[in-house]
C-alpha cells in the first residue's frame, strides 16, 4: 500500500484566510496575478464549479417559467438617476465610462452594478397588456462594483458572476409568491452542492436600495464569519412606476405592475463549495462540480498496468463520467497528493493485484477511506458513492452551521458569544437602527442580519440589548 502524504495545508478552522489562499493557488482555481485590484482570472478548475452552479440555477429558473435574456454592459447615466434611493445606494460603487475612441462621450455611461436601471426602461416597451404578465426573465452575467473593503477572490471583489432575474406581476400576491419560489430555487441549488444556508429577511435599514423587502441567504464559513450568497427582493412599484412600466387590465384600466428581483451570487456560491467542504488536504468536491470525477492511477508505470488503467477509464468515460488516467512520472504518493488537492471525488488505484484479480482499490475523497470494488460492480457502485458522498458532505456542512447558531437572552450573554465562539447569535431585537449600531460598535463588528424568512421564531417581550419592546428574534453575525 502506498504511504499517504502529510496534510499540505493549515487547519481551515484556525487559519481560514491562509488556507483559502493556498487552496485557491494549489488547486488552480483563481489567479490573482491579473494586475487589477479586485479582479481575478477564473481558471478551468474553478469554471467547472461555476458552470455546475449556473446550470443548476438556470435549469430551475427555466422550469419555473423564466426565460433567458442578456442586456448590454453599459447603462446611460440618466437611467441611474431615476430611482433616487437606488442611486444613493450605488453612487459610490459604479465604474463610469467618459471616453471612447479618445473622445469625450456626449453622455456618461456606467458599467452595471446591477441591472434594474437597464432592464425596466425596456420592460416599459415590452409589457403592454395583462396578457404579457407574468413576465419572468433572467440573465447570467457579471456585474461590477468599486468595492472599497478588502477584496478576496470570489468572496468580495469588483467583478463577480451572478444570475439576476427580474419578474413582473399584475398583483402583489403574485410577487410575494415569487419570493417563495426564489427561496425554493436557492434551496435546490444549495442541496445540489451539499451546502447549508439560513434565509434571513433584512431589516428595513439594511435592504437592497429601492426594495420593500429583502431576503438574503447567509452561510457561516470556517472562521465563523458569514457570507451572503444570494438575495431576493420585493421591489413593488419602486422601479416599474418611475420607469413607466404599465399594462392594460382585462377591463381596459391602466395599471402599474409589481416586480421582484433575485440575485444568486455564482462567484460566492463557488466560494462556499470551496470553503465549506475543503479540508487540510485541499478541495473536496461533489461529483457535479469536479473537473475530473474519477482518476485512475497505475501504481507503477508498467505497460500492463497503464494499459489496464486506460481500458478501465474508457469504460467509465463511456458511462458518462469525467475520467483521467494519471500515468505521469511522479510517484504514486505524489499523484495522490495532487488529486486530493484538486478535490477529485473518486480515486482508483491499479497495482498488479488489482490488474490480476479485477478487484479495484477505490478511495472516496471526502472520507479518504479505501474500499475494494469488483471491476464488474464498479459502474453500479459509483452512483451510490456519489449519493453517499453528497449526503455526507451535506450532513457535515449542516452540522457546522447549526453548531454555530447560538441564542443570547441577556446583553452579557450576547457579548460573551461575540467575544468567544462567534457565529450567528439569535436575540430579541427591537428593530431600531440605532440599537443595531450600538451592538455593532460594542461587539467589534457584529451586524444585525434580520429574522428568519422561512420559519416563525418566538421572541421575548424586551430587546436583549436595549430593553425596548421586542419585535422579532433576529440574527447577529460578522459578515464578509
Amino acid at each position: 500500500m502506498v504511504k499517504e502524504a502529510k496534510a499540505p495545508l493549515p487547519d481551515k478552522y484556525k487559519q481560514f484566510g491562509e488556507w483559502y489562499d493556498l487552496v485557491s493557488e494549489k488547486a488552480e482555481l483563481a489567479d490573482v496575478r491579473y494586475g487589477v485590484k479586485g479582479f481575478v482570472v477564473f481558471r478551468p478548475n474553478l469554471m467547472t464549479i461555476v458552470r455546475a452552479i449556473y446550470e443548476t440555477l438556470e435549469r430551475d429558473l427555466i422550469a419555473s417559467g423564466h426565460r433567458a435574456m442578456l442586456f448590454p454592459l453599459l447603462i446611460p447615466f440618466r437611467n441611474l438617476l431615476v430611482e433616487k434611493e437606488h442611486v444613493k445606494g450605488f453612487e459610490n460603487q459604479v465604474f463610469t465610462v467618459d471616453k471612447a475612441g479618445g473622445e469625450e462621450l456626449e453622455e456618461r455611461l456606467f458599467i452595471r452594478p446591477t441591472s434594474e436601471t437597464a432592464i425596466y426602461p425596456m420592460y416599459a416597451l415590452w409589457i403592454r397588456s395583462h396578457r404579457d404578465l407574468p413576465f419572468k426573465a433572467f440573465q447570467s452575467c457579471a456585474v461590477y462594483r468599486h468595492e472599497t473593503k478588502a477584496t478576496r477572490p470570489l468572496f468580495r471583489g469588483r467583478e463577480f458572476l451572478w444570475i439576476e432575474s427580474h419578474d413582473v406581476f399584475a398583483t402583489r400576491e403574485e410577487a410575494e409568491a415569487q419570493l417563495r419560489e426564489d427561496l425554493e430555487i436557492t434551496r435546490k441549488t444549495f442541496e445540489a452542492m451539499a451546502l447549508p444556508f439560513l434565509p434571513i429577511e433584512r431589516e428595513p435599514f439594511d435592504r437592497f436600495p429601492g426594495a420593500e423587502r429583502s431576503v438574503a441567504y447567509d452561510v457561516a464559513l470556517p472562521d465563523r464569519q458569514v457570507l451572503q450568497s444570494a438575495t431576493t427582493h420585493l421591489l413593488g412599484k419602486r422601479f416599474t412606476s418611475p420607469f413607466g412600466v404599465s399594462f392594460l387590465s382585462a377591463s381596459g384600466e391602466k395599471v402599474v405592475p409589481e416586480s421582484t428581483c433575485f440575485g444568486p451570487g455564482v462567484s460566492r456560491i463557488a466560494a462556499l463549495v470551496i470553503s465549506v467542504h475543503g479540508d487540510e488536504y485541499g478541495l473536496v468536491l461533489p461529483f457535479r462540480a469536479a473537473s475530473v470525477q474519477v482518476v485512475v492511477i497505475p501504481i507503477r508505470n508498467e505497460p500492463a498496468l497503464v494499459e489496464y488503467s486506460r481500458s478501465l477509464a474508457a469504460r467509465l468515460t463511456g458511462a458518462g463520467y469525467r475520467v483521467r488516467v494519471d500515468d505521469g512520472s511522479e510517484t504514486a504518493g505524489e499523484k495522490f497528493y495532487r488529486w486530493e488537492m484538486l478535490g477529485t471525488p473518486v480515486r482508483i488505484e491499479i497495482g498488479p493485484r488489482e490488474a490480476e484479480g479485477r478487484v479495484l482499490t477505490v478511495t472516496r475523497r471526502d472520507t479518504r477511506k479505501r474500499e475494494s470494488v469488483p471491476e464488474d460492480g464498479l459502474l453500479a457502485r459509483l452512483p451510490a458513492i456519489e449519493t453517499e458522498m453528497l449526503a455526507e458532505l451535506s450532513r457535515k456542512a449542516w452540522g457546522w452551521l447549526n453548531s454555530n447558531v447560538h441564542e443570547a437572552s441577556t446583553r452579557e450573554a450576547l457579548l460573551a458569544v461575540a467575544r468567544g465562539t462567534g457565529g450567528f447569535i439569535k436575540f430579541t431585537f427591537c428593530g431600531g437602527e440605532g440599537c443595531a449600531a450600538e451592538i455593532k460598535a460594542a461587539t467589534g463588528g457584529y451586524e444585525v442580519r434580520g429574522k428568519r424568512a422561512d420559519v416563525e421564531e418566538a421572541h421575548a417581550a424586551s430587546c436583549t440589548w436595549c430593553g425596548a419592546p421586542g419585535t422579532e428574534l433576529a440574527y447577529l453575525a460578522k459578515a464578509y
